[in-house]
């Protein structure tokens, strides 16, 4: 595994980060914004937009010219960004800064694990992948439902979702051509959604509440 290509992945991953919750914290000191982020059917065309642009990184970007992958990959952080400065407005800033950090940890810790653990990570991914259809079908039902201990449960489950797929993620990285520049943002993409899922996820559990 070239470290190159692993830094590299990284600092997009960051990058990504950077712009989601840097947009996220702007958009929340602006009034009009947020209402104009939340009126309306303006956050489900956006929601849309997140969604397309995920499924065409992930199914499109070994035919794309590396700069549109890198400017997609923007563009989706971005657009994230707009949606995530709900949690500017509905949480503390303290709060959400205390599961920033935690979050980092936990990834910091679980990406090395991948990293330098000798198992084939590879006999988990079935099991992943059946946790995530899982937690998003509950996630559906519970949409209906509205029940704050089903959210919980939830939550707690997709916690560990995505630490094992965190580990997972960067355990695969050893199996990338790392002189392909789309690898890298492929790459990038897939831990900074692992990051950005743990996140969410921790902040529903011990998120504080802004009154």
């Amino acid at each position: 595994m070239e470290s190159k290509f692993v830094s590299g992945v990284f600092l997009w991953m960051f990058i990504g980060l950077l712009i989601t919750f840097g947009t996220g914290y702007y958009v929340s000191l602006n009034k009009n914004m947020l209402y104009n982020l939340f009126s309306g059917g303006m956050y489900l065309f956006l929601a849309l937009i997140e969604i397309v642009i995920a499924i065409v990184l992930s199914t499109r970007i070994n035919k794309m010219n590396p700069l549109t992958a890198k400017i997609l990959f923007c563009l989706y952080s971005f657009v994230t960004g707009l949606t995530f400065s709900s949690i500017f407005v509905v949480y503390k800033l303290e709060s959400v800064i205390s599961v920033f950090l935690v979050t980092s940890l936990i990834f910091l810790v679980f990406s090395i694990i991948g990293y330098i653990t000798k198992l084939d990570l590879s006999k988990f991914s079935t099991y992943l992948f059946m946790g995530l259809i899982g937690i998003l079908l509950c996630s559906i039902i519970n949409i209906f439902i509205g029940s704050d201990a089903f959210t919980t449960f939830i939550s707690c489950i997709g916690v560990v979702i995505f630490i094992g797929m965190t580990a997972y993620d960067v355990w695969k990285l050893k199996y990338y051509d790392p002189s392909n520049e789309n690898n890298t943002i492929i790459c990038a993409f897939g831990l900074y959604l692992d990051f950005i899922n743990i996140f969410i996820y921790l902040l529903r559990l011990f998120g504080k509440r802004d009154d």
